[in-house]
């Protein structure tokens, strides 16, 4: 159902808890109180109908029944209108999961709007009915019990970014292949994580800017000074992590570069060890060919060949092949091939 949770509080309890959203307007008409409304994934009817009986901007309902919108808050007159981006770490998949929450708030009614399984606002609900002196501030007390709940739920999302963060620095130098492919996987969550805490740090900066304006109890003050602490520490991390990630890319980057340089190092020593074995084997090819063609041209046997019957003959072809053979081993000896 699209309706979870919704009560009446008058004094910081729950005075009424209607079964319909028809129930609750009346209600809280007859009991002068604050309402409550938490709707999961509503439909298009129940939201216009919300719209109708609180009078909430046709711009802020639009934004409602799209989704898909940015961290910001909105003000049409005395109604602040809340995007929240909330996310949990999901340790199986390793994957940050963002999720969209729509806060309605004015001055006797407080209208969310989940669209994910996060945050926990039935938590937060239970919570602020066992301390009824802060409901007992009404909705901005509510607004931000939701805004304290969204900032804790980030730091396991820190936590878990973190860790993949120290993963990928010890797969940087084991060689693992995918470690880039992770690096840009990770980043984009990190990015995601940023567009989804930043704003806050402006949003929580315009809400102090209007507590004196609107009256805002001074004990709200204090508790949204200390989620403003929160929130900018989360900030600092996320920023934090893309820095690293982006070292961390540029180190694999160089480290790829280094062990293709080793490589073609690799092979350059390979291709000389080649190229000198090539020499050698060349070289000796020719001073074993030199007596070969000696041998061959005496050895045609013809009878009108010059110096075929001359007594020293033999001996002189014996010469004329080691003078050739060592001549060549000479030269290829002062060039370097042997």
């Amino acid at each position: 159902m699209a309706l979870v949770d919704n009560a009446v509080y008058v004094d910081g309890h729950r005075v009424a808890t209607p079964p319909s959203l028809d129930d609750t307007f009346e209600a809280l008409k007859e009991h002068q109180g604050f309402a409550w409304i938490g709707l999961y994934r509503p439909s298009e009817e129940e939201v216009r109908a919300v719209a109708t009986e609180f009078s909430l901007h046709h711009l802020a309902v639009e934004d409602a029944l799209k989704g898909h919108q940015r961290s910001k808050i909105e003000r049409y007159a005395d109604i602040l209108f809340i995007v929240l981006r909330p996310a949990r770490y999901i340790d199986d998949e390793e994957r940050v999961e963002f999720g969209e929450l729509h806060v309605f708030v004015g001055p006797d009614f407080v209208v969310t709007i989940r669209h994910a399984e996060s945050p926990d606002l039935a938590l937060v609900r239970e919570r602020m009915e066992s301390t009824p002196h802060l409901l007992a501030l009404g909705p901005e007390a509510v607004l931000y019990a939701i805004l304290d709940q969204v900032v804790d739920e980030y730091g396991p999302v820190v936590a878990g970014l973190e860790n993949d963060i120290d993963e990928i620095e010890d797969q940087l130098f084991d060689g693992d292949p995918e470690v880039s492919r992770r690096i840009y996987a990770l980043s984009r969550e990190v990015i995601e994580f940023q567009r989804a805490t930043q704003p806050l740090v402006s949003m929580f900066e315009a809400m102090q800017r209007g507590f004196d304006k609107y009256n805002v109890d001074l004990e709200l003050h204090r508790h949204l000074r200390d989620v403003l602490d929160h929130t900018l520490r989360i900030v600092e991390r996320g920023d934090a992590f893309r820095q690293l990630l982006q070292n961390a890319l540029t180190v694999h980057s160089t480290l790829v570069g280094q062990r293709q340089n080793d490589e073609m190092r690799h092979l350059s020593e390979t291709s000389l060890a080649q190229s000198e074995e090539v020499k050698k084997i060349s070289s000796w090819a020719a001073i074993l060919f030199a007596p070969t063609l000696v041998g061959t041209i005496y050895g045609m046997n013809f009878d009108n060949m010059p110096e075929l019957h001359w007594p020293l003959g033999y001996p002189f072809a014996i010469a004329l092949m080691l003078a050739m053979g060592f001549t060549l081993y000479t030269v290829f000896k002062r060039r370097g091939w042997l």
